[in-house]
């Protein structure tokens, strides 16, 4: 395994090349055209292909917004296709780009290699191997382009389970690793990329590290968030935790947006409360699917859409307390009283008892509703961002009240809910808010072939908004048409992401599709 220390000289190299850099736009003319035409060899019979149906299948994404053809597509066996692969195109005297592509759910071609060559990391996987589950250490060693359900089903089979998830599990560990991995366990777990003990990444130089933050750390907390830029991670050690049996599931409906953020603030402050905490927003304008009403009881539909229509904006408050047979009576009492404690509108208190598993997969039962209609291989014009809590309220009146209310076009979950930022490490690549507490929003749109880009320029119209109110608002699964946008992006820490990717990944070669460095 590689393992990379640096003497003095080289870093005085890389400041001076940072000096360069920073006055002169960063691209990449390096690359072929055709790789096909240097990969055609033997190492790689029968897993490279450049068949118009494969290629087609690597151009598009969950976004349904663009369409980007590589080249080829890899379909490796084992990592050490990979490493052949990248180890080809960096001793090339035409390098040409590569994008590792998990299960597609980028949506705005992040996973893309423009004239390159994407690997179908999913054609690694292989039931009988690929996941180890460690008992006495709590881990488990998952190839990355395993499914966070996968890993689930197998760890629930020894009584364990991660602790740090996503709303939606048919996502490859590496994708989420590489880029941060939220939802309602963040703000007490942190995110999954904090939930890590070890990688194994292939850098952009064709060398595979195992990394972790006492072996190899720069790669290691580089490669955590990093946006593919640095290497392909293909394997994880992720923590686990005894795995809870029931989820106790309540919902509460807001009608203040202070009293909203305020509960919010506190139930994340408490060290030893809530398993899961979200939010959301519910508009007087669209489908009841807007509010996930699937949750809801059908005899209590017209009550909430009178209160939205009454107020315009409401606003729900969604937690969680696992529980098992030993602690059932006491989280009765604890949710009970949580409840008395909130300032939520009485009368509109919805709870449910429902198995461990049930919550977490609970977006699987609305994707295979839509899929069965036809309405979940749509445009997704998707925006999310990091907000800082000193902005969130102006941010709920000029954007929810404002662009959204008034736009009148969001179909979609909309959701806002804080972390803590103690919760996070600065170490790793992830951009995030100096404040805090911060919050996340994200507006899950569903569109319509023929009308996405009025959702893309009302997205447009949020975030110049933010900038121009100086409101420090970052995007997560970050877009940017030019590499000043990421600069900013990044603010004081472009420079350690720049010096890195050098150090990972000198021909730029890695993850062309965020569009970072061509």
């Amino acid at each position: 395994m590689a393992s990379y220390n640096f003497p003095p000289q080289i870093h005085l190299l890389v400041i001076t090349m940072l000096i360069t850099t920073l006055l002169t736009p960063i691209t990449t003319n390096n690359t072929s055209p055709q790789p096909w035409n240097i990969l055609s060899n033997n190492n790689f019979a029968g897993k490279l292909t450049s068949a118009y149906s494969s290629v087609e299948a690597a151009a598009i994404d969950f976004g349904h917004v663009t369409k980007i053809f590589p080249t080829a597509v890899l379909n490796p066996s084992s990592v050490q296709d990979i490493t052949d692969l990248i180890k080809l195109s960096f001793d090339s005297k035409s390098s040409f780009p590569i994008a590792a592509r998990g299960h597609g759910h980028s949506f705005r071609g992040q996973a893309a290699a423009k004239d390159g060559v994407v690997v179908n990391m999913r054609s690694m996987v292989n039931e009988d191997r690929g996941i180890e589950v460690s008992r006495t250490g709590l881990y488990a060693d998952v190839d990355s382009a395993w499914l966070w359900i996968e890993v689930l089903n197998k760890t629930l089979e020894m009584g364990l389970t991660p602790v740090s998830w996503t709303d939606y599990l048919y996502l490859t560990v590496g994708g989420t690793l590489s880029n941060g991995g939220i939802s309602g366990q963040t703000s007490r777990y942190g995110p999954q990329i904090s939930n890590v003990l070890e990688l194994d990444v292939i850098t952009g130089k064709g060398e595979i590290a195992t990394c972790s933050k006492d072996m190899n750390s720069d790669l290691f907390y580089a490669a955590l968030g990093g946006l593919g830029q640095f290497g392909i991670i293909t394997r994880a050690r992720i923590k686990l935790e005894l795995a809870p049996k029931r989820a106790k599931w309540l919902r509460f409906l807001y009608t203040d947006f202070s009293e909203f953020t305020r509960d919010q603030e506190r139930l994340i402050s408490e060290t030893d409360g809530l398993h899961f905490l979200e939010g959301s927003v519910m508009l007087d304008h669209g489908p009841p699917d807007n509010w996930r009403s699937t949750y809801y009881p059908p005899s209590d539909h017209l009550r909430i859409v009178s209160m939205i229509k009454r107020h315009r904006v409401i606003y729900c408050l969604e937690v969680v307390k696992y529980y098992d047979e030993t602690s059932q009576h006491s989280v009765n009492e604890e949710m009970e009283e949580l409840s008395e404690s909130l300032n939520y509108v009485r009368g509109f208190m919805y709870e449910k008892d429902v198995t461990y598993m049930d919550f977490l997969n609970r977006v699987r039962t609305g994707e295979l509703k839509l899929k069965s209609k036809g309405q979940w291989d749509v445009p997704h014009p998707w925006l999310n961002l990091f907000v800082p809590k000193s902005q969130i309220s102006r941010f709920d009146y000029n954007v929810f009240k404002g662009i959204i209310l008034r736009n009148n076009i969001t179909s979609g979950p909309l959701l806002v809910y804080p972390m803590n930022r103690n919760k996070w490490n600065d170490q790793m690549s992830t951009a995030i808010p100096d404040e805090d507490v911060f919050y996340a929003v994200g507006f899950l749109r569903s569109a319509e072939f023929d009308n996405w880009e009025a959702y893309d320029k009302e997205n447009m119209e949020v975030l110049k908004f933010c900038e121009d109110a100086k409101m420090d608002v970052i995007q997560y699964l970050p877009y940017h048409a030019s590499q000043e946008g990421w600069v900013r992006h990044f603010g004081p820490r472009w420079n350690i992401f720049l010096e890195r990717k050098y150090r990972y990944d000198p021909k730029m070669i890695l993850s062309p599709g965020q569009n970072i460095f061509q």
